[in-house]
């Protein structure tokens, strides 16, 4: 592949990426629970993975055995990694702006790389030309995330129709300024969770090298932790329907498109 072709898939997976967090942020304006939406989206990608799990790899024989002790492993991967923190995320977000939770997504390479120099998977020489170009790229990635995700900016009137939302009282703004802090935590922590959780992927997929079915494997299992954890937080059962139109094609984006993009298919 030529540096045109890398360049423009590279600016294709970030277009990918902004549409998630744009459409995912208006699902909750439209009042969609955070917690019922990744359940959906886990369960949607799961649907829709299967079929392929089962021609490509299980039919054909390709997938190697499954232990018992690999599938805890695995499902374990799924918590943290995919129900966990995104679900984390998600609560993040209806605090935050979708342009702050683009700018966090950002850090997720970096942290990544921090993660795997902290595991000796990957290397950093300071002393070397390769390697202050590597720092001073994570410090500029650093401070270009701080700045958009710190700065508040106004708030889309068309993606807000909560009266509460368009007062200026004190007592309304002091309250959302604390729901923004909230937000910015929640998607900082769940960003550093999921760095750890793409480390993670390598070893892996040495012991079970069957991507498609790894995959597949996380998805459902992502699918029935995300059910307990909607389960548990959301009692009221008419809030488990998708609010309108947005929200479904929020969760068949988020569980279709942004599933099988070249850097999140690597594991999930």
């Amino acid at each position: 592949m030529g540096n045109g072709k890398v360049y423009s898939t590279i600016v294709l997976i970030r277009l990918i990426y902004a549409g998630m967090h744009i459409f995912t942020k208006a699902a909750f304006e439209e009042g969609t629970s955070t917690t019922v939406f990744v359940f959906y989206r886990h369960a949607v990608a799961a649907i829709f993975l299967a079929p392929f799990a089962f021609f490509l790899e299980i039919r054909q024989g390709s997938a190697p055995p499954l232990t018992f002790r690999l599938s805890v492993k695995i499902f374990a991967h799924a918590f943290y990694g995919m129900a966990g923190t995104i679900n984390l995320y998600s609560i993040g977000l209806n605090y935050a702006s979708a342009t702050s939770s683009s700018a966090i997504f950002n850090i997720v390479p970096v942290v990544a790389f921090i993660l795997a120099v902290m595991f000796k998977m990957e290397t950093l020489k300071l002393k070397s030309v390769h390697g202050m170009a590597k720092a001073s790229g994570i410090l500029l990635c650093i401070g270009g995330v701080v700045a958009l995700a710190l700065y508040q900016g106004p708030q889309l009137k068309s993606l807000n129709h909560h009266p509460l939302l368009h007062s200026t009282g004190t007592a309304v703004h002091a309250r959302l300024e604390k729901n923004w802090a909230l937000g910015i935590f929640l998607m900082t922590a769940s960003v550093v969770i999921w760095a750890l959780w793409t480390v993670q992927q390598g070893p892996l997929l040495l012991e079970y090298p069957s991507k498609l079915l790894n995959t597949t494997l996380q998805c459902t299992f992502a699918s029935v932790q995300s059910f307990v954890i909607a389960l548990v937080m959301e009692r009221d059962f008419s809030r488990w329907k998708l609010a309108g139109g947005m929200s479904l094609f929020a969760v068949l984006f988020t569980a279709l498109l942004w599933r099988r993009s070249p850097t999140t298919c690597r594991s999930g």
